[in-house]
């Protein structure tokens, strides 16, 4: 007996090891619930607001406004479902103000009233106007409203093949007075879908496109200019604080920084989300003001991305007088595109999602989750903080010094994005940056990452990489990196020589890593798997001309080819969509794989135009910009079967493939 209960204690021990030794997930520490809606509401989520007694209030992109009462699903765990208003031109804002409920649609701000307190409302009132051309992207989105009691609504711009301004005020931020006024706060903006307070001081995201490189988030003062030119149409407009003109705006493709330090007035991002490497398309964002109810990151920024369906994390300072900050990824894995996120009362957070017309990584056409920490802590890098001769890192939890004072254990990449009217941007001008040595503090939570001042370069993106950092546990980072935005380098004393542990690494040339990606056609894989011009043995041309289209959706506009085997073949990718795309075909069953490998390039992806070198890749285009087209020759595979093609863009794998079948 006595062996038997020691044999059990020690096969416990074992299992006990076992699992503090698993790699955690996301799930061990914020758990996803999923509300389970009636198949007879479409709930794509446009706008949230948490009413004092519990209800969450919705509208949706169908036109209605939802109160959803027990949302925290207590009891039989069932939320229920009570219509409120209908009739709605696409809100995608929803403020509760007690009284009434104010809403933005595509032409006016909307106020909503419960007279008979019937629960259904019986007053549309038209609280605010503005005029519309008819396009189909003139989103428009709020109110939110701000500390002082003031209130602002932002424009989306109209898509001709370009983003235009179509219709007054169309690219612009306007605050919305109580009295129905409207009042120009600021332009250059594209999609502002998130905006709100910050400390006080006014923000908003904003999605790659025409003048953006990369999702950005933007402080915002009265008569700044974010970057998209269409909103200057309206600059000489009675009360536009905005002084720059369309054509004061160079076109040269040089960096948004740069461009700004010649032309005043333009507002450089304080923190840009690398595309692909962090999301696509960036949405609602909302501070933690949980008081610790939702985790270890009290004062920071949660940020959605619809694209991805995924939560990232902002962390924000102000040096001489500039925000800037790092973004890190937080959580993954949600059911839909994110596009609202708002506090529940218990600290918990709701989100709110949609697919429709935009696509999402998330499966389904929409949702509603909501995100519930677990009380367990997660080893994360907690902050990046500028510093005079580099960065220091704080964490969640003090780390092992053995693996946090080696200077292998990190890494850093600077690189940056044109500015230029092109739709999106390649990564630019990118280094890698000598690591000097590493200052680990006494209690173990903060590491000084110590480089050379020189190479330091102001408006670039700063990768920061930790892959060999543990905690004091034992623990891997949960998420090894982040991305700083250096607009301006902190003051104070540099760390001398006695004060860090040197690198063992020798000193390297920069010049060796410097991969200046500045379009696309310096950095094309000269491979057979890529033929663009007709082989000279095909004298009476290819067999067979595929012509393959895209279309709004992530998709295709083709979702099946035949072809003879052995034969020629032509393939004309027509790029019709607003997004970047290529096309790879695979062997049979392997196009999630060449995605997912397509995904995980890093910062390498736009060199190779995320596609990735493997022997399940067959032929491929490079990336082919909007209103663009590239044509690429073979020969069709002898082995009949049906093989696969696909776009390898991240983010686009998971909805854009389509069968190409091979037949004797």
């Amino acid at each position: 007996m006595k062996n038997i209960v020691i044999t059990s204690l020690l096969s416990l021990g074992c299992l006990a090891a076992q699992a503090q030794n698993k790699a955690k997930t996301e799930d061990d520490y914020y758990r996803i619930i999923t509300m389970p809606i009636p198949k007879t509401i479409q709930m794509e989520v446009g706008g949230m607001a948490v009413l004092p007694d519990g209800r969450l209030a919705t509208s949706t992109r169908r036109g209605e406004v939802w109160m959803i009462g027990n949302p925290y699903m207590k009891g039989d765990g069932q939320p229920t479902f009570h219509r409120f208003a209908s009739g709605l031109h696409e809100p995608l804002g929803l403020f509760y103000r007690g009284k009434d409920i104010l809403l933005s649609q595509r032409g006016e701000v909307t106020r909503l009233v419960d007279t008979d307190n019937d629960g259904v409302a019986d007053v549309y009132d038209s609280f605010a106007q503005w005029p519309l051309s008819g396009n189909y992207h003139q989103y428009s989105y709020g109110p939110i409203p701000m500390p002082n009691g003031e209130m602002l609504v932002t424009l989306n711009l109209d898509w001709v093949g370009r983003g235009a301004s179509q219709s007054k005020w169309r690219g612009w931020m306007l605050k919305l007075g109580e009295d129905g006024s409207l009042t120009p706060y600021a332009t250059g903006l594209r999609s502002p879908a998130g905006f709100g307070s910050y400390k006080g001081d006014i923000f908003y995201t904003e999605n790659q496109g025409d003048w953006v490189g990369s999702g950005r988030m933007t402080h915002l003062e009265k008569g700044d200019f974010a970057g998209n030119v269409a909103g200057l149409r309206w600059s000489s407009e009675p009360g536009s604080p905005v002084k720059l003109k369309p054509e004061d705006i160079p076109d040269t493709g040089e960096p948004l920084y740069d461009v700004a330090k010649k032309v005043p007035g333009i507002k450089p991002p304080a923190v840009w989300f690398p595309h692909t490497l962090m999301g696509i398309s960036t949405s609602d964002f909302k501070e933690d003001t949980t008081a610790g109810a939702f985790g270890p990151f009290q004062g920071q920024l949660f940020v959605g991305d619809q694209g991805h369906s995924k939560i990232m994390r902002v962390d924000m300072e102000k040096v001489n007088g500039v925000y800037q900050g790092a973004c890190f990824p937080f959580r993954e894995g949600f059911e839909s595109g994110i596009i609202r996120m708002v506090w529940g009362l218990d600290g918990s957070m709701f989100v709110g999602q949609t697919s429709r017309g935009w696509s999402a990584t998330g499966k389904e056409d929409f949702g509603i989750q909501r995100l519930v920490w677990t009380g367990q802590t997660p080893f994360e890098m907690k902050t990046i903080h500028s510093m005079p001769d580099g960065f220091e890192v704080t964490f969640t939890s003090p780390v092992d010094k053995a693996t946090a004072s080696k200077s292998d254990s990190y890494k850093v990449n600077s690189f940056t994005y044109k500015y230029h009217h092109i739709y999106g941007s390649p990564i630019i001008n990118a280094n890698e940056l000598v690591i000097k040595g590493i200052s680990v503090s006494e209690d173990g939570l903060r590491a000084r990452i110590v480089l050379d001042p020189a190479t330091l370069r102001k408006g670039y993106i700063h990768e920061v990489k930790a892959e060999g950092v543990q905690s004091k546990e034992g623990l891997s980072l949960l998420h090894n990196y982040g991305y700083y935005t250096l607009n301006e380098i902190a003051g104070g004393s540099a760390l001398t020589a006695s004060q860090y542990t040197a690198s063992t690494k020798p000193a390297m040339d920069h010049s060796t890593h410097a991969a200046v990606a500045s379009d696309s056609k310096a950095t094309e894989t000269n491979s057979a798997k890529r033929v663009t011009e007709m082989p000279a043995s095909w004298t009476s041309g290819p067999d067979q001309v595929i012509n393959i289209g895209t279309v709004p959706g992530l998709k295709f506009d083709i979702s099946e080819i035949q072809v003879k085997a052995g034969s020629r073949i032509r393939i004309n990718l027509n790029n019709n969509d607003d997004m970047l795309h290529n096309l790879v075909i695979t062997k049979p069953g392997t196009a999630n794989a060449v995605g997912e490998a397509g995904l995980n390039l890093g910062l390498k992806g736009t060199e190779m135009n995320y596609v990735p070198k493997s022997d399940a890749v067959l032929f491929h285009t490079n990336i082919v910009e909007p209103e663009k087209s590239e044509s690429i020759y073979f020969i069709a595979p002898k082995t009949p079967g049906t093989y696969q093609y696909l776009c390898t863009f991240p983010g686009h794998y998971t909805l854009m493939q389509g069968k190409l079948k091979v037949v004797r």
